[in-house]
C-alpha cells in the first residue's frame, strides 16, 4: 500500500477518533448534568437554569482525564484486563512467532511491535497502541501452539494492517472509554433511584417541577442506554475495519491462503477466551467471549457483532483464490466440525 494511502488512512481514523472522542465525552456531561440536577446543584426556576453544575464539570473533567489517560497509557490498561504478560521465547514455537513478527513489520515498512502473550489456549490475536511506533501484538497462547507458520503469518498480517491503518488508537481509546461510560452510567442510576428523588430543592411553580422531573427520567433512560450504545458503536467501528484488515493481510503476506487457513482453523475450534471481556472483544481477530456459533447475517444479529460473520470472511478470502464460495449450510456446519 502507498504511503499516500497510510496517510489518508491516518488522517480519516484521526477524525474519527477525535469525532468518537467527543461523542464519549457529551455522554459523560448529559450524565453529569443528570447528577446535578438530581443532586439540587441545578434546579428549574421560572423557565431558567439556576445554580452551579458542579457534578456536570466534574463529569467532563473526568472524560476529559480518561481520554488523555487511555491514549497514552490505554495499551497498558488493555493489556493488564486480559491478563497478558511479555512475550518471552522459552520454547521454538516462541521465537518462530517472534520471527513472523519480524517478517511482517519489514513486509509492512513499520517498527516490530511489542508482543505479548495471553495464557490461554483459545487461539486468537489484537494489536493495540496509539501509533505504529508505540504498538503491541498481543497473542493466546493457544494461537502460538494451533497454527502453523503460514497460518500466523496471515493472523500477524491481519494484525500488522490495523497497526498501520491506525485502527489501534481508535480501538484502544474506545475500549478505555466503554469502562468509564458503564462506570458512570452506573453510578447515575444507582444515585438517580435511591438518592435523587427527594423533596428538597422542588420548584413552587408546576411546570418546573414537571421540566425538573422530565429531565431526571430522560437522565436515569440515559444512564441505561449508554452503556449499551458505547458497546454498540465499539461494534460497528470493528467491523468495518475487519474487511480492510483481512485484504491488507494478504497483501503484507502475498498469499490469501495464510489469513484464510487461520480463518478456518480457528473455526473448527470452539474455545471461548476466559480473559475476553465486553470492553476488549471488538479487539480481536475474532470474538473471544463466545466459541464459533453458526453465523447470522441478519441485521439484527450483526448489529449486536463485534466482528463480521466468519464464514463470510471465509468465503471473501476464497473469492481471492478463485475457489467457489461455499454456501452459509456449508460453512456453519464447517465451523461445528
Amino acid at each position: 500500500m502507498a504511503a499516500s494511502s497510510f496517510r489518508s488512512l491516518e488522517a480519516t481514523n484521526r477524525r474519527e477518533t477525535v469525532l468518537l472522542v467527543g461523542a464519549f465525552i457529551l455522554l459523560f456531561g448529559a450524565l453529569g448534568f443528570g447528577l446535578d440536577i438530581a443532586a439540587h446543584d441545578v434546579a428549574i426556576v421560572d423557565g431558567h437554569l439556576v445554580g452551579f453544575p458542579v457534578l456536570t464539570i466534574a463529569a467532563l473533567i473526568f472524560a476529559s482525564v480518561q481520554s488523555i489517560v487511555s491514549y497514552y497509557s490505554g495499551a497498558s490498561l488493555v493489556l493488564l484486563s486480559v491478563h497478558a504478560t511479555p512475550l518471552t521465547p522459552y520454547t521454538n514455537q516462541h521465537q518462530i512467532l517472534l520471527d513472523v513478527i519480524n517478517e511482517m513489520a519489514t513486509a509492512a515498512r513499520m517498527p516490530v511491535p511489542k508482543v505479548y502473550l495471553i495464557d490461554d489456549p483459545s487461539p486468537n490475536a489484537f494489536a493495540t497502541g496509539r501509533d505504529p511506533n508505540h504498538s503491541v501484538i498481543c497473542v493466546t497462547q493457544g494461537l502460538v501452539e494451533e497454527m502453523d507458520r503460514e497460518e500466523l503469518q496471515g493472523v500477524i498480517g491481519h494484525e500488522m494492517s490495523h497497526i498501520a491503518d491506525y485502527d489501534i488508537r481508535t480501538m484502544m481509546m474506545i475500549a478505555v472509554m466503554v469502562g468509564g461510560i458503564a462506570m458512570l452510567s452506573d453510578f447515575a442510576y444507582r444515585w438517580m433511584f435511591w438518592g435523587g428523588f427527594g423533596g428538597r430543592g422542588r420548584s413552587s411553580n408546576n411546570r418546573d417541577n414537571q421540566a425538573t422531573a422530565l429531565i431526571t427520567v430522560a437522565v436515569i433512560v440515559l444512564a441505561a442506554v449508554a452503556p449499551i450504545f458505547s458497546q454498540l458503536l465499539a461494534m460497528a467501528v470493528s467491523r468495518q475495519r475487519e474487511y480492510l484488515a483481512d485484504a491488507s493481510s494478504v497483501e503484507f503476506t502475498r498469499n490469501p491462503r495464510a489469513l484464510l487457513r487461520a480463518l478456518q482453523h480457528i473455526a473448527r475450534i470452539e474455545s471461548p477466551l476466559k480473559a475476553g471481556t465486553a470492553g476488549t472483544g471488538h479487539l480481536f481477530i475474532v470474538n473471544p467471549r463466545e466459541g464459533i456459533r453458526e453465523d447470522d447475517e441478519g441485521f439484527f444479529a450483526n448489529l449486536f457483532s463485534t466482528h463480521p460473520p466468519l464464514s463470510r470472511r471465509i468465503a471473501r478470502l476464497q473469492a481471492l483464490l478463485g475457489a467457489v464460495p461455499p454456501r452459509a449450510t456449508d460453512a456453519s456446519a464447517g465451523a461445528n466440525t
